[in-house]
């Protein structure tokens, strides 16, 4: 077998821009199923239209399809509330999960920082789009200088955001700043969703703010930029908005953090838009294109883990 079987939970806008991109860009992962809960959402309804099969009895109606047996990588796109129970479930069944709620039952995953460290994992977590747009940056930073606090703004298309998206703000913040500080290397995380209704649609874009100390301007620039290349290998659309801003701080003009005293050293500014390849909704919706496009990337790795020791039995 030359490809792992794989199937995704949750036909909402995160679902179904997975599916389109594990349709259209095939590598090792054979997608055989979609599910949902709504019969007639247009997630299963496309799915249908590609020749995938799908279910509208959530989790139970997965674990009831005849190919359900040799599925072995799941990727759930639905509520961090009900990623609970399917973890479980999955987990039981010996499937592996990719995670792309907020949940956070698995250990974060930032494909140019730490993507290789948990593919024995049975479940890994991709954070939030928010989280795989900055926490690269936030990164960056921490590479090179000691990063003391970092906060993130993402700001995406409210059109973008679909009734998951919307019910996880809380997890989004938590999980997000989490993993500011455990995958970052930020000592102190913070992070912030606004959801535009702007119209037209604003693309998405992002704000990293960072305080760090013990490297010059230059080594952080070159940081920054280096592993935003690292993101375009896999999201195009990823970019710098403007160059890198810096502020110094020293003994004359310290600055004061609440809760934290004086600070001296470097603030960073960083400005990034995410430019969506248009697979489901349209190019302003880079907040999902980041985060699935993670997932796939993610999911291909776990895949030819588990084609290498198919080779090797």
């Amino acid at each position: 077998m030359t490809k792992v079987k794989a199937a995704i939970i949750g036909s909402g806008n995160i679902g179904t821009d997975l599916m389109i991109k594990m349709i259209k860009y095939p590598q090792n992962m054979e997608l055989v199923a979609v599910v949902g809960i709504d019969e007639k959402s247009e997630g299963l309804a496309m799915a249908r239209e590609r020749g995938v099969a799908t279910t509208h009895e959530g989790i139970d109606g997965l674990k009831k399809m005849d190919v359900y047996p040799e599925i072995g990588i799941v990727f759930d796109a639905t509520s961090a509330y009900a990623h609970k129970e399917h973890d479980a479930a999955l987990r039981a069944d010996g499937k592996q999960v990719v995670d792309l709620t907020p949940a956070a039952i698995g250990p974060f995953t930032i494909p140019p920082v730490n993507m290789e460290a948990h593919l024995d994992q049975p479940n890994v977590n991709m954070v939030t789009c928010g989280g795989q747009a900055t926490i690269p940056m936030v990164a960056a930073v921490s590479q090179v200088a000691k990063v003391h606090y970092a906060e993130i703004v993402a700001s995406v298309s409210s059109r973008s955001a679909g009734p998951g998206t919307r019910a996880n703000i809380d997890e989004f913040t938590r999980t997000t700043a989490a993993a500011i500080e455990k995958v970052g290397g930020a000592d102190q995380g913070k992070a912030i969703i606004i959801l535009n209704p702007a119209e037209p649609p604003m693309i998405m874009r992002d704000t990293v703010f960072t305080l760090s100390e013990g490297a010059d301007e230059d080594a952080i620039r070159a940081s920054v930029e280096a592993m935003v290349k690292k993101v375009q290998a896999y999201v195009p659309g990823y970019r710098l908005k403007q160059q890198v801003q810096f502020e110094r701080y020293g003994d004359n003009n310290k600055l004061k953090i609440p809760g934290r005293g004086e600070f001296t050293g470097v603030k960073t500014s960083i400005f990034l838009e995410v430019e969506g390849a248009g697979d489901y909704l349209p190019s302003y919706s880079g907040n999902l294109d980041i985060m699935t496009a993670a997932a796939k990337a993610t999911g291909e790795l776990l895949a030819q883990k588990v084609l290498d020791r198919r080779a090797a039995a």
